[in-house]
């Protein structure tokens, strides 16, 4: 199993004066300890779960340039792109341009959005939920449309390009990996079958398997080969203070492992303190990789 790090809170010593400067730690202390990609929120608002919506909370995009400008490895991603945030081709742009900066690491994590505060807020559209998921499966087309040879038009419901021309196009060959984010049993896992590179659900191991088997039930009605799904779960890492808690945390990989996730992808408790990462690295990163 691999792990993937999330970073959804900015709130750290130091405020935004020296944000980038630890931001540029954090992402070389973690591609240093053995994490295999780094993940970013991408909200303009913090969220009710992390805390008050004005703690700090830096754009997407804009923040994968910055670590991939300090990296060299990790893959690179937001975990996961509201679809309403950005227009379909600007994305499959922003995404190509990232991929292309960062010499093929560029992810497009993707879902249909659903923090309304920050919609109203910034004065971002946001449609009902039904409608939310068409245009979710149109960008999907839209980016792999810009990511072929196909420069003609598209025309969806909800989309309409005349041109999809993409120059540069992405390094990453036959393009930027796709990650659809969420367990919705009916339209969420049914759209991973049909286009995604990977999956990435919420829950416990029971959960995870009982999503798995959902998808296994859509992939064999789309056609598509299981197999090659990456299967992702989100786990947020807690070692401890002095890593007493890494043991348990490796066994909760472990069943995780076993319930079918191939990697996991999460926020790291005190992630800005030294010594967290660097244990996560000895302790956790080589266990879960025999798992």
């Amino acid at each position: 199993m691999k792990l993937g790090l999330q970073i959804p809170s900015y709130t750290w010593p130091g405020g935004p004066e020296r944000l980038g400067e630890t931001l540029r730690d954090v992402v070389q202390r973690a591609e240093a300890a053995g994490y295999d990609s780094i993940w970013v929120m991408d909200h303009f608002f913090q969220i009710p779960v992390i805390g008050p919506a004005d703690l700090p909370m830096l754009e997407a995009y804009t923040t994968l340039a910055h670590i991939a400008g300090v990296t060299s490895r990790v893959g690179l991603g937001s975990l996961v792109t509201g679809v309403t945030y950005r227009h379909a081709g600007v994305l499959a742009k922003i995404v190509t341009t990232l991929d292309v900066l960062s010499g093929g690491r560029a992810w497009l994590g993707i879902g249909a959005a659903w923090n309304e505060h920050e919609h109203r807020g910034l004065g971002v559209p946001f449609p009902p939920v039904a409608q939310r998921f068409v245009e979710l499966e149109e960008t999907i087309r839209v980016c792999l449309q810009m990511w072929s040879d196909d420069n003609g038009p598209f025309e969806g419901s909800h989309h309409h390009l005349t041109e999809t021309l993409n120059s540069p196009q992405a390094i990453s060959k036959p393009h930027p990996p796709i990650l659809i984010g969420g367990g919705g049993e009916r339209k969420t896992l049914r759209l991973v079958a049909r286009y995604a590179d990977a999956c990435n659900v919420f829950g416990d191991a029971d959960a995870f398997r009982h999503k798995m088997e959902i998808l296994r039930r859509h992939c064999e009605r789309e056609g598509r080969n299981y197999d090659e799904i990456l299967k992702t779960v989100y786990y947020a890492v807690d070692v401890g203070e002095d890593g007493s808690r890494a043991d348990q945390v490796v066994e909760e990989l472990a069943s995780l492992a076993e319930a079918g996730a191939q990697m996991a992808i999460g926020a790291l408790q005190e992630v800005e303190r030294p010594g967290t990462i660097e244990t996560v690295g000895e302790r956790v990163i080589q266990q879960a990789a025999a798992l």
